[in-house]
């Protein structure tokens, strides 16, 4: 699976004129499902996504996790971050997981981080979404659970 994580005052996602997800100060999390991946990989994002200290401690330093604020997650499913446009004008999205496959596995990452006691926020699963935040830092990183960077 991969991401890109951002540290957000506020985050809200909508799919026509219908707010679907709403959030105050936390992370917001863009997440791909890779095909291959399975319940490992989503089990393995949700922790990394809880307990990863990106938000600010008392003196301001990046120190403290999801766990520990108590802030919000958000998820919304994004299969483009599997896009490869190495070749050419136009990605291939051959990496990316089918929605079938995909579904599931971001519903499961959701349910472990609620299960760690994380509120989380999401957007609709193969919705034409806006996603509008409020990125704080700016503080941006990339993660995949294979390592590939």
């Amino acid at each position: 699976m991969r991401a890109v994580v951002q540290r957000v005052l506020s985050a809200e996602v909508s799919v026509g004129e219908e707010t679907v997800g709403s959030m105050g100060r936390g992370l917001l999390a863009l997440v791909g499902v890779a095909e291959g991946d399975g319940e490992a990989e989503a089990r393995a994002l949700a922790s990394k996504l809880v307990h990863l200290r990106i938000l600010a401690d008392e003196r301001g330093r990046m120190n403290r996790s999801l766990a520990e604020t108590g802030e919000t997650l958000g998820v919304v499913s994004q299969f483009t971050l599997l896009g490869d446009a190495r070749k050419g004008r136009r990605p291939a999205f051959t990496e990316a997981a089918p929605p079938e496959r995909a579904e599931p596995l971001i519903e499961l990452l959701v349910e472990r981080a609620r299960a760690e006691g994380v509120a989380v926020v999401t957007g609709r699963f193969r919705a034409h979404m806006k996603v509008s935040l409020c990125n704080e830092g700016p503080v941006t990183l990339l993660i995949d659970t294979e390592r590939r960077f």
